[in-house]
């Protein structure tokens, strides 16, 4: 039950059109109460024909269902229908709640207005309980309000903390592909050191041994047995430090580069939370790989930054321009928080962001400046040249 339960979440036409086959089934009962059971069930089976699209197009439904009312009572008044009600009116109270959970409270306020409007209609024409009618209306409506709202702001709250797992996990995930990329840089300047040592070492013996070969055979011998030695020993060292080589590394995946990848991390962040203004100028889909993807890390990890030190209220302001020679990423906050700040949901940070992305500017011969400004906020700017030798 509680995974076919799961499964109708993500199937909202579904669910809604076994809500709309009850409310037809209801239907059908009242339909023996009526004068005209045929007429009856045509207006029913129209009541509940717009319901299952209510998520879809909360609007128009609801505007429908509103039209289907009126004309419901219009007929029941010139047939009589020994005043038999609608069970599928309460598609109003669905429709009402819809707009309250996925429009609006604006518009769904003025939708209690309508409701107001065809519930005197109703009750002028059919001339029912009007104490009693006004007062099961105005409940229903009232508790379609009430639990839309209860009901929305659970979802919101799940939505927001989904979206902060995600940005904390996708942050966990950064910074381990960081690591990686921190000890393969390692571990790549010291087979540097090895290989550059030992060539340089068995040149210098070489030219010796070439200079005392006829002059000096003992000299030269030593030089050439130096140069096997050194040699055998770089090589030792060279398998080592390769056999740390042979490790696959996850790519980077393709998502992240270009204006696309720019666009996700900015979303993801306003999902967390973070009120996010983003404008691109040009396009960033033809630029190489490592300018792409630093981009995307100096965006990610400033608004990162200001998630977790930005104050209760955190904004930012997003700027990337493509230009002819380099692209220029400004990314701003509105500085409410301190540096003391930490978002809850969040650890203390490493410290490192900043480091880390100087280090991937320069990296790209490119230029990293970022500080407090003026009114308090900060501000990241980095220029990165689309050429440049890696």
């Amino acid at each position: 039950m509680r995974r076919f339960s799961l499964w109708l979440r993500g199937k909202p036409v579904v669910a809604d059109s076994i809500l709309a086959a009850a409310l037809f089934v209801l239907e059908v009962i009242s339909s023996f109460q009526s004068n005209v059971p045929w007429l009856f069930l045509v207006v029913g089976l129209a009541l509940c024909t717009p319901i299952p699209f209510r998520r879809s197009y909360p609007r128009i439904v609801a505007a429908v269902l509103l039209a289907l009312s009126m004309t419901s009572t219009i007929i029941s008044w010139a047939v009589d229908f020994t005043l038999a009600g609608h069970p599928a009116l309460l598609g109003l109270a669905i429709a009402l709640y819809t707009l309250v959970a996925y429009v609006g409270r604006r518009q769904a306020a003025v939708y209690v207005v309508a409701l107001v409007a065809d519930s005197v209609l109703s009750i002028s024409l059919l001339r029912q309980g009007i104490i009693e009618s006004a007062g099961i209306a105005g409940l229903i409506f009232a508790l379609a309000w009430i639990t839309a709202e209860f009901l929305g702001a659970r979802r919101a709250y799940d939505e927001e903390v989904a979206a902060r797992l995600a940005v904390a996990d996708y942050d966990r995930e950064r910074s381990a592909h960081e690591a990686v990329a921190a000890e393969r840089t390692r571990i790549a300047r010291e087979l540097h050191d090895v290989v550059a040592h030992a060539v340089s070492v068995m040149i210098v013996q070489a030219d010796g041994a070439s200079y005392a070969m006829r002059t000096d055979p003992a000299t030269a011998e030593k030089a050439l047995s130096n140069i096997a030695g050194t040699g055998r020993q770089a090589l030792g060292e060279l398998r080592r430090t390769v056999a740390l080589l042979r490790v696959e590394q996850a790519p980077e995946e393709l998502p992240q580069h270009g204006t696309a990848g720019v666009a996700r991390v900015v979303d993801m962040m306003r999902k967390a939370g973070l009120h996010v203004e983003l404008e691109q100028t040009g396009q960033l889909d033809d630029v190489a790989p490592p300018v792409s993807l630093g981009v995307h890390r100096i965006v990610q990890e400033s608004l990162t930054n200001v998630l977790r030190h930005g104050g209760p209220n955190p904004k930012a302001w997003v700027r990337v321009e493509r230009h002819d020679r380099d692209v220029t990423v400004v990314v701003t906050d509105n500085g409410s928080g301190g540096p003391e700040f930490t978002h809850p949901g969040f650890g203390d940070g490493s410290g490192h962001g900043l480091v880390g992305m100087r280090e991937r500017v320069a990296v790209l011969r490119g230029t990293l400046d970022a500080g407090r400004r003026a009114d308090g906020g900060w501000r990241v700017r980095a220029r990165l040249p689309l050429q440049f030798d890696d």
